[in-house]
């Protein structure tokens, strides 16, 4: 079976470039506070060639009914990843637009995440490196799709799936050359590093 692959934090069209052409199966876009923020209208200016079979998501964290509104009319992304608890006070999200976020922290819903169709496991703080528990990750893959996040590069991407067993991956700082800006080789090899256990 493939892996899901998303390519996280994209701030330039060269950056979703790189993602498209490496195979990843979905782009990221980070409207939340972070260095690699963009607004609306750079979204829709760096994703214009994003192909159909390419799913953009807009990632959020405690958005207000209004500025998922601006994002959700203005960039009009595929999917809405945002804390899971986020959704209750949203509108007009279907449930195949959802990509709730789960943190490795304490208080986890776990309950919750099984009721999932698909959810995110995340370190505690998104973007800065930091690994989930493998270990955890592995025993709630078996009951949803997970989507494992934290800590993954090109070199421990391989390890992970092996051990965890996940639906997909996803990663930022991972494949930067800096703190917020993208390395176009180290997309392709995380890429090249999912892909190669699958053939």
């Amino acid at each position: 079976m493939s892996t899901f692959v998303k390519i996280c934090g994209l701030t330039t069209a060269a950056d979703v470039s790189a993602a498209v052409a490496a195979g990843a199966d979905a782009v990221g876009f980070v409207f939340a506070e972070s260095p690699r923020r963009v607004s609306v209208d750079t979204a829709i200016e760096i994703a214009r060639e994003v192909p159909d079979s390419v799913i953009r998501v807009a990632v959020m964290r405690h958005p207000t009914p209004a500025e998922w509104r601006d994002v959700a009319t203005g960039f009009a992304p595929d999917w809405l990843q945002t804390e899971a608890a986020d959704f209750a006070a949203l509108d007009d999200i279907a449930a195949g637009q959802r990509m709730p976020v789960y943190r490795d922290a304490p208080g986890l819903d776990i309950e919750g995440l099984y009721r999932e169709d698909r959810a995110l496991f995340e370190a505690p703080v998104s973007g800065a490196g930091q690994r989930a528990d493998w270990d955890a990750a592995a025993r709630l893959s078996a009951a949803t799709r997970l989507v494992l996040a934290g800590g993954l590069d090109a070199t421990n991407v391989g390890d992970a799936i092996v051990k965890v067993r996940p639906w997909g991956v996803d990663v930022s700082s991972g494949v930067e050359r800096r703190r917020g800006v993208k390395d176009p080789e180290k997309i392709a090899a995380f890429v090249a590093a999912v892909r190669a256990l699958e053939s």
